[in-house]
């Protein structure tokens, strides 16, 4: 439901993966992002000069009510420090009948992408925080908070979504950048421990290159 002459807002843009989308779509004079990492912003600067990115969190959004069509979270209401709030605040921003939509990563089944991680870093250490019990990630819930947030007729469904690897450091790499639940753990271990993790991962997996397969759960509401 997102295509020409809409004006669409894209929240937690982080580098401008889903951003680069709607340029795609809609072109760069239609488009807007936030995100509230510095760094993530001036990525997606960086890639999209000509999109207005700016930092904000999702729930102090920098702009007036109704001046979009449609708000867009991409894997990004499971680290809102408020979800209800930043569904709230991209309804506020979306004009009367306008869309929010949004999707996490279902964590609570075993069917995340990061589930091999989880698995390997709880055979390390037991008492690990993963992210299963962050917002959304269980059935239902994302809807739940969208009708919390005020949003009508809303609707949900499953996204399966299947990336391959051409090797395993492919995969492992971006875990040792220190971003999300997963990367802070990472960082967190010592040299030993992390390579211990590594390896642990490492046989979670065949021989390169193989894919990795993933459900998100997925959301929408009318404003």
């Amino acid at each position: 439901m997102v295509g020409a002459g809409q004006r669409v807002l894209d929240v937690g843009c982080g580098p401008g993966a889903l951003t680069a989308e709607l340029v795609r779509r809609l072109g760069s004079a239609a488009v807007s992002a936030v995100d509230p990492s510095e760094s993530f912003v001036t990525a997606a600067q960086e890639r999209h000069p000509e999109v207005d990115v700016r930092r904000a969190a999702a729930e102090q959004l920098p702009f007036e009510g109704g001046m979009f069509d449609v708000a867009l979270a991409q894997l990004v209401v499971h680290f809102m420090a408020d979800p209800v709030a930043g569904l709230a605040e991209m309804g506020r921003v979306t004009r009367r009948d306008g869309l929010v939509a949004a999707c996490v990563w279902d964590h609570e089944t075993g069917t995340g992408p990061l589930c091999p991680f989880w698995e390997a870093a709880h055979q390390l250490d037991p008492d690990v925080h993963d992210e299963s019990t962050l917002a959304g990630a269980r059935e239902g819930h994302l809807g739940e908070l969208f009708h919390d947030a005020g949003m009508r007729e809303v609707e949900e469904r499953t996204v399966a979504v299947s990336v391959e690897h051409a090797s395993f450091d492919e995969w492992w790499d971006p875990f040792t950048l220190g971003v999300g639940p997963a990367g802070r753990y990472v960082l967190g271990l010592d040299v030993d421990r992390r390579a211990e993790l590594r390896q642990r991962c490492r046989k979670a997996f065949p021989p390169a290159p193989f894919v990795v397969s993933a459900r998100a759960w997925a959301a929408r509401g009318v404003v």
